[in-house]
């Protein structure tokens, strides 16, 4: 796992000067604090710099920016390939001379024979950057399921492109001014959707994407990679399923991902949450390592509901893990600085909060560790999908004195409530698929215009909320209910918060995070199914369940979904209640110029006079208003604020 960078200066317009590449090196070194690399092309047209993290081939031999053998080719690479020695002895067999043991060596050789198509044989997560001097030309790709970042500028006379905006920050001729059109969309969501970004001419690589940059500034950018699910035709059409073979399948290909990605030449651990996922693949690491595996969990002070440690603890004693558990306490919020710098610019989801915390107590004892990221988006985990296919089967007219008995009942203090989801669900039920799931999802939907300072509001262009689908509509227009869904799902949710959560929060604290379910062969295998083998009534993961049934403690594969999240209802009324307020209700606080000061106020208010639980629309405002405060010292070039640093 590193940190990756560089630029390109585009036809005759310059020199890339070796100190601007140093300094956004310097501002990943988080990602990669175990060594550095930089290369310089003689005539100065290019620079790449490199960060690294040990994990496999510890050695010199293995650093980065690495060439092939003539030097024509040079890599910078973060993430992992999983199939690197099949394709290692494969190239060997063709005469390739490699220097080195690790995955990164592979990527240079296939490029010799393949060109950019040689992206679309790595196997594994990874975000890289090819410099080809002899034919000028710049290559950068990602992998399939977005899991490593990889960030661009694109001016007339350039191309840089970085592992985080923050490295941007740290070259004096990149401007990164704020993108006023990103902001509605961020109090969307929660997050700007792929590919844009907080910053004006910042953009994000798309997942499973190749991109060539050619030396005269032409720019080509085209998939290699995409997930399909069966149409609904084609789901109606086919005869019944071998339960026994697909059950067989299925512990084999998640056997395999879970193996394949403990290869690694430093100590392994995994996150346990005590869900079905996490417990599966600690199950695997179980059975796969000679020594006990070593799990980490988390817990929360302030609310019962939102603690899971009790199940992992079940999971820990069931294979004998060498267990270690970590509670938070509304004090966590201290962190709110240090998770806006390193997403960037703010970030609505509020488990980044224990996320970083058990990230950074587990770097202390491991440096790789297993999460069970992705289950919920094959398997269709969630509740919100059994929600969105149940909302098709009722009755129009049902639905709507149901919504409008229930609107009239006060809602209750958290959002976790039965009554909270009942309202959220009818409030939502006749919409159109598409802007019932995002309303759903949103933090801001039908009061967004509201949440808007209007002079600000009239200077946008207009809001379209299901934007973030356009993209995906065509190839969604044939799937069912639920495969629409799950593939909206994969390429923007997963994709835009889970995935980033987890990459920042990790790296953050130069940790890797390994996702087994999203395995490449898994995925594809597990898209083709058909829907009631994912999802039958209210049972999520059907057939995953009914795969692991001897390995799941009978306590964890019984029990609902809780999700991952952080009790802010409570925290909000409680112990940070002035910390809120401080930021929120303060007179010169910076959101004014883009949100309504009086809209903020009744959130505040209604929050903490236990009308509504507004944690989550809160935690969003909060950390929009304090980037806005700290983008003053980014801007001004410092590499680490003071104090991130620890």
């Amino acid at each position: 796992m590193c940190g990756i960078c560089g630029e390109v200066r585009l036809g005759n317009t310059g020199s890339v000067k070796p100190d601007d590449i140093l300094a956004m090196r310097e501002a990943l070194i988080h990602r990669g604090p175990d060594d550095a690399g930089l290369f310089m092309s003689a005539d100065r047209s290019v620079g790449l710099g490199f960060r690294r993290l040990r994990i496999v081939d510890l050695s010199a031999n293995a650093n980065q920016p690495l060439p092939n053998e003539d030097g024509e080719v040079r890599v910078v690479f973060n993430g992992e390939i999983y199939n690197f020695k099949e394709l290692r002895q494969q190239l060997e067999d063709r005469g390739h001379r490699f220097r080195s043991h690790s995955d990164t060596e592979v990527i240079v050789h296939l490029y010799e024979e393949k060109g950019a198509d040689c992206v679309s044989l790595l196997d594994g997560m990874f975000a890289l950057a090819i410099w080809d001097q002899r034919n000028r030309r710049l290559t950068l790709a990602r992998d399939r399921a977005g899991k490593k970042p990889l960030f661009y500028y694109h001016a007339r006379d350039r191309v840089a492109f970085a592992s985080e905006i923050k490295a941007f920050f740290g070259h004096p001729d990149i401007p990164t001014e704020v993108d006023p059109s990103a902001v509605p969309y961020y109090f969307i969501h929660g997050y700007v959707p792929c590919p844009n970004t907080f910053y004006h001419q910042i953009k994000q690589v798309e997942p499973a994407t190749v991109m060539t940059v050619e030396h005269d500034g032409t720019i080509e950018s085209r998939p290699y990679w995409s997930l399909r699910y069966p149409s609904h035709a084609e789901l109606a059409s086919a005869g019944p399923v071998d339960r026994r073979q697909v059950v067989g399948r299925l512990r084999q290909l998640m056997t395999q991902a879970v193996e394949r990605r403990l290869i690694s030449d430093v100590p392994i651990g995994a996150f346990l949450s005590g869900g079905i996922d996490s417990t599966i693949v600690v199950g695997l690491m179980s059975r796969a390592m000679p020594e006990p595996v070593k799990t980490f969990s988390i817990g929360f002070e302030g609310d019962v509901a939102y603690d899971e440690t009790a199940y992992a603890r079940i999971a820990a004693e069931r294979f004998g893990t060498q267990h270690t558990e970590f509670v938070v306490e509304p004090s966590a919020v201290d962190l709110i600085d240090k998770l806006i710098w390193h997403h960037d610019g703010p970030f609505g989801d509020s488990s980044a909060v224990p996320t970083c915390i058990v990230s950074r107590l587990t770097s202390q004892q491991v440096t790789v560790v297993l999460n069970g990221d992705g289950g919920d988006e094959l398997f269709a985990g969630y509740v919100r999908f059994y929600a969105g296919v149940l909302a098709e089967r009722i009755p129009r007219s049902v639905a709507r004195l149901l919504n409008a008995g229930l609107s009239r009942v006060p809602s209750p203090e958290s959002s976790r409530h039965r009554l909270a989801r009942a309202q959220r669900f009818f409030g939502a039920v006749n919409l159109p698929l598409y802007e019932r799931m995002t309303r759903w999802s949103s933090l801001f939907f039908d009061d967004l215009e509201d949440l808007l300072n209007p002079e600000f509001g009239s200077s946008l262009p207009p809001i379209d909320r299901l934007r973030y689908l356009e993209r995906e509509i065509d190839r969604m227009t044939d799937l069912s209910t639920l495969g629409r869904i799950l593939h909206a799902n994969f390429r923007t949710y997963l994709l835009d918060d889970l995935l980033v959560k987890m990459d920042r929060c990790a790296m953050a604290n130069s940790l890797e995070a390994r996702s087994p379910f999203l395995d490449r062969a898994l995925i594809e295998y597990v898209a083709t199914l058909p829907d009631h083998l994912k999802l039958r009534g209210r049972k999520t993961k059907v057939i995953l369940r009914e795969a692991f049934a001897d390995l799941l403690p009978a306590e964890i594969a019984n029990r609902g979904k809780m999700g991952f999240g952080v009790p802010l209802g409570a925290w909000f009324r409680g112990e940070l209640r002035d910390f809120v307020g401080d930021l929120l209700l303060a007179g010169d606080a910076r959101f004014r110029t883009y949100l309504s000061p009086t809209y903020v106020e009744s959130l505040v208010r209604r929050h903490q006079a236990g009308r509504a639980d507004l944690g989550h629309q809160l935690w969003s405002l909060l950390c929009f208003e304090q980037w806005l405060r700290l983008l003053p010292e980014w801007a001004s070039r410092t590499t680490v604020p003071v104090g991130l640093s620890d």
